[in-house]
Protein backbone atom coordinates (compact mmCIF):
# COMPACT_ATOMS: atom_id res chain seq x y z
CA UNK A 1 0.00 0.00 0.00
CA UNK A 2 2.82 2.38 0.91
CA UNK A 3 4.62 1.51 -2.34
CA UNK A 4 1.50 2.30 -4.34
CA UNK A 5 1.11 5.65 -2.57
CA UNK A 6 4.75 6.49 -3.20
CA UNK A 7 4.47 5.63 -6.90
CA UNK A 8 1.30 7.72 -7.14
CA UNK A 9 3.01 10.70 -5.52
CA UNK A 10 6.02 10.35 -7.82
CA UNK A 11 3.79 10.18 -10.88
CA UNK A 12 1.93 13.27 -9.74
CA UNK A 13 5.16 15.15 -9.16
CA UNK A 14 6.46 14.17 -12.59
CA UNK A 15 3.25 15.28 -14.25
CA UNK A 16 3.39 18.59 -12.39
CA UNK A 17 6.99 19.11 -13.47
CA UNK A 18 6.04 18.42 -17.08
CA UNK A 19 3.19 20.91 -16.87
CA UNK A 20 5.41 23.60 -15.40
CA UNK A 21 7.92 23.01 -18.17
CA UNK A 22 5.34 23.62 -20.87
CA UNK A 23 5.17 27.12 -22.38
CA UNK A 24 2.62 29.37 -20.70
CA UNK A 25 0.79 29.90 -23.98
CA UNK A 26 -0.25 26.24 -23.98
CA UNK A 27 -2.69 27.08 -21.17
CA UNK A 28 -3.85 30.44 -22.44
CA UNK A 29 -7.57 30.72 -23.09
CA UNK A 30 -8.82 32.62 -26.11
CA UNK A 31 -10.31 35.97 -25.05
CA UNK A 32 -13.89 36.33 -26.19
CA UNK A 33 -15.88 39.54 -25.85
CA UNK A 34 -19.66 39.29 -25.61
CA UNK A 35 -21.87 40.55 -28.42
CA UNK A 36 -23.34 43.13 -26.04
CA UNK A 37 -19.92 44.53 -25.17
CA UNK A 38 -18.93 44.51 -28.82
CA UNK A 39 -22.03 46.57 -29.65
CA UNK A 40 -21.38 48.99 -26.77
CA UNK A 41 -17.80 49.55 -27.88
CA UNK A 42 -18.97 50.14 -31.46
CA UNK A 43 -21.46 52.79 -30.34
CA UNK A 44 -18.83 54.40 -28.12
CA UNK A 45 -16.29 54.53 -30.94
CA UNK A 46 -18.79 56.02 -33.39
CA UNK A 47 -19.95 58.70 -30.97
CA UNK A 48 -16.41 59.61 -29.92
CA UNK A 49 -15.46 60.02 -33.56
CA UNK A 50 -18.54 62.14 -34.22
CA UNK A 51 -17.69 64.44 -31.33
CA UNK A 52 -13.91 64.19 -31.27
CA UNK A 53 -13.37 67.93 -31.77
CA UNK A 54 -15.36 68.67 -28.59
CA UNK A 55 -13.60 66.12 -26.37
CA UNK A 56 -10.44 66.48 -24.32
CA UNK A 57 -10.09 62.75 -23.68
CA UNK A 58 -11.17 59.88 -25.92
CA UNK A 59 -9.95 56.83 -24.01
CA UNK A 60 -13.21 56.01 -22.20
CA UNK A 61 -16.82 56.88 -23.00
CA UNK A 62 -20.02 56.37 -21.05
CA UNK A 63 -22.93 54.73 -22.88
CA UNK A 64 -26.36 54.83 -21.19
CA UNK A 65 -28.79 52.34 -22.72
CA UNK A 66 -32.22 53.47 -21.56
CA UNK A 67 -33.97 50.67 -23.43
CA UNK A 68 -33.24 48.62 -20.31
CA UNK A 69 -35.13 49.04 -17.02
CA UNK A 70 -33.48 50.75 -14.06
CA UNK A 71 -33.13 47.39 -12.32
CA UNK A 72 -30.34 46.36 -14.72
CA UNK A 73 -26.80 47.74 -15.13
CA UNK A 74 -27.30 49.97 -18.18
CA UNK A 75 -24.63 52.66 -17.79
CA UNK A 76 -21.61 51.23 -19.57
CA UNK A 77 -18.07 52.54 -19.26
CA UNK A 78 -16.48 51.62 -22.58
CA UNK A 79 -12.68 51.58 -22.52
CA UNK A 80 -11.77 52.05 -26.17
CA UNK A 81 -8.06 51.53 -25.56
CA UNK A 82 -8.41 48.20 -23.74
CA UNK A 83 -11.57 47.02 -25.49
CA UNK A 84 -13.30 46.46 -22.16
CA UNK A 85 -16.73 47.37 -20.77
CA UNK A 86 -17.86 47.83 -17.16
CA UNK A 87 -21.54 48.34 -16.38
CA UNK A 88 -23.33 50.15 -13.55
CA UNK A 89 -26.81 51.04 -12.37
CA UNK A 90 -28.13 54.48 -13.31
CA UNK A 91 -31.43 56.22 -12.62
CA UNK A 92 -33.51 58.15 -15.16
CA UNK A 93 -35.67 61.23 -14.72
CA UNK A 94 -39.12 61.22 -13.14
CA UNK A 95 -40.50 63.04 -16.17
CA UNK A 96 -39.39 60.13 -18.34
CA UNK A 97 -41.20 57.58 -16.17
CA UNK A 98 -44.43 59.13 -14.79
CA UNK A 99 -45.79 55.74 -13.71
CA UNK A 100 -42.56 54.97 -11.87
CA UNK A 101 -42.43 51.40 -13.10
CA UNK A 102 -38.68 51.45 -13.78
CA UNK A 103 -38.90 51.94 -17.55
CA UNK A 104 -38.02 55.14 -19.40
CA UNK A 105 -40.94 56.14 -21.65
CA UNK A 106 -39.78 59.40 -23.18
CA UNK A 107 -36.89 61.83 -23.48
CA UNK A 108 -37.16 65.59 -23.20
CA UNK A 109 -34.91 68.63 -23.56
CA UNK A 110 -37.52 71.00 -22.12
CA UNK A 111 -36.66 72.90 -18.91
CA UNK A 112 -38.67 71.74 -15.88
CA UNK A 113 -39.69 68.53 -17.64
CA UNK A 114 -37.69 66.51 -15.08
CA UNK A 115 -36.99 64.09 -17.93
CA UNK A 116 -33.83 62.45 -19.18
CA UNK A 117 -32.39 63.79 -22.44
CA UNK A 118 -30.94 61.72 -25.25
CA UNK A 119 -27.80 62.49 -27.21
CA UNK A 120 -24.11 63.18 -26.61
CA UNK A 121 -22.85 64.99 -23.52
CA UNK A 122 -19.38 66.27 -22.68
CA UNK A 123 -18.27 65.96 -19.06
CA UNK A 124 -17.05 69.24 -17.58
CA UNK A 125 -15.63 70.07 -14.14
CA UNK A 126 -16.79 68.53 -10.89
CA UNK A 127 -18.34 70.55 -8.09
CA UNK A 128 -20.04 70.13 -4.71
CA UNK A 129 -23.81 70.08 -5.01
CA UNK A 130 -26.96 68.73 -3.38
CA UNK A 131 -25.71 65.17 -3.67
CA UNK A 132 -22.07 65.92 -2.92
CA UNK A 133 -19.40 65.76 -5.61
CA UNK A 134 -21.06 65.88 -9.03
CA UNK A 135 -19.94 66.32 -12.66
CA UNK A 136 -21.38 69.04 -14.88
CA UNK A 137 -22.51 68.00 -18.35
CA UNK A 138 -22.85 69.91 -21.58
CA UNK A 139 -25.29 68.67 -24.21
CA UNK A 140 -24.02 68.89 -27.78
CA UNK A 141 -27.08 67.67 -29.71
CA UNK A 142 -30.42 69.35 -30.39
CA UNK A 143 -32.10 66.80 -28.10
CA UNK A 144 -29.99 67.76 -25.08
CA UNK A 145 -28.81 71.32 -25.81
CA UNK A 146 -30.41 72.63 -22.58
CA UNK A 147 -28.40 70.33 -20.30
CA UNK A 148 -26.45 73.16 -18.64
CA UNK A 149 -29.54 75.34 -18.27
CA UNK A 150 -31.45 72.43 -16.77
CA UNK A 151 -28.51 71.52 -14.48
CA UNK A 152 -28.42 67.98 -15.88
CA UNK A 153 -25.38 66.44 -14.19
CA UNK A 154 -23.83 63.12 -13.22
CA UNK A 155 -24.09 62.57 -9.46
CA UNK A 156 -24.36 59.92 -6.74
CA UNK A 157 -27.71 59.33 -5.03
CA UNK A 158 -29.10 57.08 -2.34
CA UNK A 159 -32.08 56.24 -4.56
CA UNK A 160 -29.74 54.68 -7.12
CA UNK A 161 -28.18 52.28 -4.62
CA UNK A 162 -28.62 48.50 -5.14
CA UNK A 163 -30.68 48.13 -1.95
CA UNK A 164 -33.49 49.94 -3.76
CA UNK A 165 -33.78 46.89 -6.02
CA UNK A 166 -34.11 44.56 -3.05
CA UNK A 167 -36.95 46.66 -1.65
CA UNK A 168 -38.75 47.93 -4.76
CA UNK A 169 -37.34 46.05 -7.76
CA UNK A 170 -36.33 49.36 -9.39
CA UNK A 171 -34.31 52.48 -8.68
CA UNK A 172 -35.73 55.82 -7.66
CA UNK A 173 -35.97 58.65 -10.19
CA UNK A 174 -33.87 61.77 -10.68
CA UNK A 175 -34.90 65.19 -11.96
CA UNK A 176 -33.37 64.27 -15.32
CA UNK A 177 -29.80 63.71 -14.12
CA UNK A 178 -27.65 60.60 -14.47
CA UNK A 179 -27.76 59.34 -10.86
CA UNK A 180 -25.42 56.50 -9.90
CA UNK A 181 -25.09 54.36 -6.79
CA UNK A 182 -23.08 56.17 -4.13
CA UNK A 183 -20.46 53.41 -3.95
CA UNK A 184 -19.97 53.46 -7.73
CA UNK A 185 -19.67 57.19 -8.29
CA UNK A 186 -15.90 57.33 -7.75
CA UNK A 187 -15.63 55.22 -10.90
CA UNK A 188 -17.23 58.10 -12.81
CA UNK A 189 -14.93 60.66 -11.19
CA UNK A 190 -11.90 58.63 -12.21
CA UNK A 191 -12.96 57.44 -15.62
CA UNK A 192 -15.59 59.78 -17.10
CA UNK A 193 -14.78 63.28 -15.88
CA UNK A 194 -12.55 65.81 -17.58
CA UNK A 195 -13.83 66.23 -21.13
CA UNK A 196 -15.00 62.73 -21.95
CA UNK A 197 -18.18 61.65 -23.72
CA UNK A 198 -21.44 60.29 -22.37
CA UNK A 199 -23.99 59.13 -24.91
CA UNK A 200 -27.57 58.32 -23.94
CA UNK A 201 -30.40 56.82 -25.97
CA UNK A 202 -32.80 53.91 -26.07
CA UNK A 203 -30.22 51.65 -27.71
CA UNK A 204 -31.46 48.13 -27.01
CA UNK A 205 -28.00 46.59 -26.81
CA UNK A 206 -29.14 43.76 -24.56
Amino acid sequence: MNGFDRRTVLKGAAALTACVALPARAFAQAFSISEQHRAILAVAKAQVERNRARLWRTDIAGIADFALPSSLPRFHFADLEKGEVRSFLVAHGRGSDPEHDGFLKLFSNVPDSLATSRGAFVTYEWYKGKYGTSIRLGGVDTDNSNALERAIVLHPAWYANPDMLEKWGKLGRSDGCFAMAEADFNEALWHLSGGRLIYADRLGLG
